[in-house]
């Protein structure tokens, strides 16, 4: 037995011994060590505000409340200047500015810093020959440009607080200036009346006075042609006067700083201006090539409506009248986005060029989508998937498609919308709706695309606007919209009188 036992416990010790080495490993042999991973969470929110000017009364101070994109609350409020008609934001998205009833102007910081005490006041240009009426502000990265109509002229100011620099007299009855926001080497001062006999195409003296006369012209009875006086930025001298449609009342420039959109309520066109050349897209009407070989085409004057010239598609979309009043540029999708206020469409119209700055092979492709009544605006996701209109008569918001360009979602929101404005990042998004009818802003959550919140304003809102487009970019809005001159009023026509006055137009409820 003592034999049996010596021969097998070498063997028993060697045993446990490999397995010991097997368990715990030998000397310096690497043994992973898995470490607890904490949850990183979903990605951050873009840093972006919405800044709201609200109103609440002719000579009590307005109101700038500024929103934080992220969690739909109030970051900063602001007393303003009396009464305010309209603001702007400029192309930094960081500095706004409104147009108060006692002929000042307010300018504020986009910022959850916004404070009383650090807002500037600037008094309007005096001594001019006739009282000042002024109709549009354009707030590029530097400096304001306004439009006064009683003058015709266009006043910049420079600075902060913006400081009267000079006028320049420009056509008849101006009612807004464009421009791109940034290198800018004109901006075009639009407006209703022509230069006669200035411009060689002007036809005649222009015969329109700043009244509602464009907003009433449901049957485009009027014909005065209007015009676009190209202004060097750094002689501030007009050096084109090129003839527009009948009752423009908005425009827009592409980012790329080559072409500038102006939409004619009165004719349902959208003329096209070559920025580069500065003359009307106009240079070959019957086919030029292009560097490699391509035949390419200019397009002057994009057609809106049955009356205008455009043809009807297979949904009989296109209507009769059109009444263009507000658009958006996707740069995305190279397309620009535009409001029917007349015809409860918006358009959508492929304005790429090629790799030369030429009209591109595609450029004019247009689609027509019927939303709801009056739409007075719409804004366009950053990405170019959906289009949100503002049915101003409605009290809606609709959801379109941009790839199949059908309607996706009608929203109900508060008051009757006229203004409308987005952010967007990678995968969530906010869209804006001011009603100036009601105190509430309504936001709409676009990865769901229903209706988020409603926040209780101090006053009703004017304008909305928001500070980048896409979490980084900048502002992309620069231009103000007030109410006459073709623009839709306060409220919508089912809720004024027929044919109403401009009083009674630019009256907040």
């Amino acid at each position: 037995m003592k034999k049996y036992r010596s021969h097998w416990r070498p063997v028993g010790i060697s045993a446990i011994c490999t397995l010991v080495v097997l368990v715990i490993g030998c000397g310096t042999t690497f043994r992973p060590v898995v470490l607890p991973q904490p949850n990183p969470g979903p990605p951050a929110q873009p840093i972006a505000y919405a800044a709201v000017v609200s109103y609440t009364g002719a000579n009590t101070p307005g109101i700038a409340s500024i929103i934080d994109y992220s969690g739909d609350t109030f970051l900063a409020k602001s007393q303003i200047g009396p009464g305010p008609l309209t603001f702007t934001e400029d192309g930094s998205g960081s500095n706004s500015y409104t147009l108060n009833s006692d002929a000042t102007l307010t300018n504020f910081q986009v910022s959850s810093n916004l404070q009383y005490k650090n807002l500037g006041y600037s008094t309007l240009p005096s001594g001019m020959p006739n009282p000042p009426v002024y109709t549009g502000f354009f707030s590029p990265n530097t400096g304001i440009w306004i439009t006064d109509a009683a003058n015709a002229q266009v006043d910049i100011l420079t600075g902060i607080p913006a400081t009267f620099k000079l006028a320049v007299p420009v056509a008849p009855l101006p009612v807004l200036t464009v421009g791109p926001n940034t290198g800018s080497q004109r901006n075009y001062v639009v407006s209703q009346n022509c230069t006669y006999p200035g411009n060689v195409n002007c036809p005649a003296a222009g015969t329109l006075t700043y009244d509602t006369s464009c907003n009433n012209n449901s049957t485009h009875s009027l014909t005065q042609p209007g015009e676009a006086d190209g202004v060097e930025v750094q002689t501030y001298t007009v050096s084109s006067r090129i003839l527009l449609g009948v009752c423009p009342v908005y425009a827009l420039a592409s980012p790329d700083l080559k072409r500038i959109f102006v939409l004619n309520r009165g004719s349902d066109t959208v003329s096209v201006i070559n920025s580069q050349l500065n003359t009307l897209d106009d240079q070959c009407p019957a086919g030029c090539k292009n560097q490699a070989g391509q035949t390419y085409y200019t397009h002057p004057s994009l057609p809106l409506s049955l009356s205008a010239g455009l043809a009807q598609d297979g949904h009989n979309n296109v209507p009769q009248y059109a009444g263009p009043v507000y658009a958006e540029y996707n740069q995305a999708t190279n397309q620009i986005v535009i409001a029917d206020y007349d015809g409860g469409t918006i358009t959508v119209i492929d304005v790429s060029l090629d790799e030369y700055g030429n009209d591109s092979q595609t450029f004019g492709t247009t689609f027509t989508i019927p939303v709801g009544t009056n739409p007075a605006s719409v804004t366009v996701l950053y990405d170019g998937s959906r289009a949100y209109a503002a049915n101003q008569a409605d009290g809606t918001v609709t959801i379109v498609n941009l790839t199949s360009h059908t309607v996706e979602k009608t929203l109900t929101v508060n008051g009757n919308p006229r203004s409308v404005s987005s952010t967007q990042n990678s995968s969530y998004g906010k869209v804006y709706v001011a009603s100036p009818n009601s105190p509430y802003l309504t936001i709409i959550e676009t990865d769901r695309d229903i209706v988020d919140t409603a926040l209780l304003l101090e006053g009703n809102p004017v304008d909305v606007r928001v500070s980048n487009q896409n979490g980084s970019s900048g502002n992309a809005i620069t231009s103000s919209r007030i109410p006459g001159a073709g623009q839709p009023c306060f409220l919508p026509p089912n809720l004024l009188p027929a044919n109403p006055t401009l009083a009674q137009c630019q009256l907040m409820p």
